[in-house]
């Protein structure tokens, strides 16, 4: 059986709030990082979801990737809970990381 390898992207961009219902607050992933995970990830779920585990600072949490066909990258959703731990709001520049499991 072969085992899986796991693959971390790492880098900043900005939080910003969905303008419909809902509150949804996303980070949409650099260019060349989305296409590290399209070459690494293999087919994508329903949607264009991708499961990883996101980190901001020492906050983690499982979470889905959503391809977004605007940017042509994802968008990694943040939800409140998230946003209150690690002291981030709508606006705002953070660092942060993917890791999925190919």
């Amino acid at each position: 059986m072969r085992g899986s390898m796991s693959f971390r992207y790492e880098a900043e961009g900005e939080l910003w709030a969905y303008a419909g219902p809902g509150g949804w607050h996303f980070i949409t992933l650099p260019i060349e990082v989305a296409e590290g995970i399209r070459t690494v990830a293999g087919p994508l779920a329903p949607f264009g979801s991708l499961r990883v585990i996101a980190r901001i600072g020492d906050v983690s949490w499982k979470t889905s990737l959503f391809k977004d066909s605007k940017s042509r990258s994802f968008l990694l959703p943040v939800k409140a809970e998230v946003r209150r731990r690690a002291g981030v709001s709508a606006g705002e520049r953070t660092a942060y990381s993917v890791e999925i499991d190919a």
